[in-house]
């Protein structure tokens, strides 16, 4: 199953060292005595990812079921984007929504709020963490292959539709050929029977 598990903004300083600016968690699919644990291991890969991720640079890393994306914008803010999914979620919508999240992340916070983390507020990245659940539904590209695929799919149930009504009127056909020499041998059959009952 595809799933986004966690979306994080973090900022590389001058020492190398990430801080985390924004980070959201989809933990519900673990139970209530794993979220704490899971939670943990989130931030620490995304700190991780980030703090390896060169500038300019796109990267997935995978880690057991888990795989993080991460994109560092480069330039003079150092902002990383890491996005932590399952290893069925596609790469190109993880990429375009990390891209995405840096762009409207770097113009909505400014920039002289970052040395305080708690004080930083971008509600989108719990937003885009919902909406990228579904890759499809996101990425406009993956929609519209999603519509192609499902238009084949009809196209080809229809075709067989047609394949099997073609089969279903050949048999009638042969069956209606075959009446034809019943119907014939019964009119032969006939005549000779009534033919000794005729009176001259």
């Amino acid at each position: 199953m595809v799933k986004v598990l966690s979306l994080a903004i973090l900022h590389i300083g001058p020492s190398g060292q990430s801080v985390t600016l924004s980070s959201e968690h989809e933990l519900s699919s673990f139970s209530f005595y794993q979220k704490g644990s899971v939670g943990e291991f989130m931030t620490f890969m995304s700190k991780t990812v980030a703090e390896r991720t060169a500038p300019g640079q796109r990267q997935s890393v995978q880690e057991g079921n888990y795989v993080a994306h991460a994109y560092n914008r480069g330039g003079d803010k150092q902002l990383v984007s890491v996005m932590i999914t399952d290893q069925d979620y596609p790469v190109r919508p993880a990429f375009s929504l990390l891209s995405k999240i840096l762009d409207e992340f770097a113009t909505a916070v400014p920039e002289s709020s970052w040395s305080d983390p708690s004080a930083v507020s971008f509600p989108a990245t719990a937003q885009y963490l919902s909406k990228y659940q579904d890759p499809k539904q996101a990425d406009n590209i993956m929609k519209v292959q999603a519509e192609l695929d499902e238009t084949k799919i009809i196209l080809h149930k229809t075709i067989e539709s047609v394949l099997e009504r073609g089969e279903k009127l050949d048999n009638l056909v042969d069956r209606s050929n075959a009446l034809s020499a019943q119907s014939k041998m019964f009119y032969k059959t006939a005549k000779k029977q009534n033919s000794c009952c005729v009176i001259m």
